[in-house]
């Protein structure tokens, strides 16, 4: 059987809530994660949550599959477990706000959503047509703002 994992654009709660990530007004990665060479992952739902003022405010939010370009540096995460809380770890690795954007040559699409407000977008694939990543690919949770604003997301994924 397979198990469900979740990553988030934030350290893993303990005491308080997740921090949220101020998106400035270029394009930012918030969440991304990299699947290694013996693992596929399907992607079943993905999310996020911002705060942008609601005068002349949009944002632009990705689901993006970047082939095997990473941003730069960010804050590693270990994948929690969803469905299965004594299941095995991931193989994924995953990490948030990375430093920079990296040299994208060829990316492809598994959602995007242009919101206005209100801005919160939660998307889950039908049984049977979700959205799949390869081996050795790289999926992120990407945003450009017209505003700055704070924003959470995250990605559930099956191994």
């Amino acid at each position: 059987m397979s198990t469900l994992y979740i990553a988030q654009s934030a350290a893993f709660q303990t005491t308080a809530a997740p921090a949220l990530v101020a998106t400035g007004t270029a394009i930012k990665t918030l969440l991304q994660v990299t699947t290694p060479a013996s693992i596929e992952a399907t992607i079943v739902e993905w999310g996020i949550d911002l705060d942008a003022p609601v005068f002349a405010s949009r944002v632009i939010c990705e689901l993006i599959d970047t082939g095997a370009i990473a941003g730069g540096s960010p804050t590693a995460q270990t994948p929690g477990p969803w469905s299965d809380p004594n299941g095995p770890a991931s193989g994924c690795t995953a990490g948030f706000q990375p430093t920079s954007e990296g040299s994208i040559v060829a990316s492809r699409v598994g959602d995007v959503k242009t919101l206005v407000p209100p801005f919160n977008y939660l998307k889950q694939w039908p049984l049977g047509r979700e959205w799949m990543v390869g081996v050795s690919r790289v999926f992120r949770v990407r945003v450009t703002a017209t505003v700055t604003c704070n924003a959470y997301a995250y990605v559930i994924w099956e191994e």
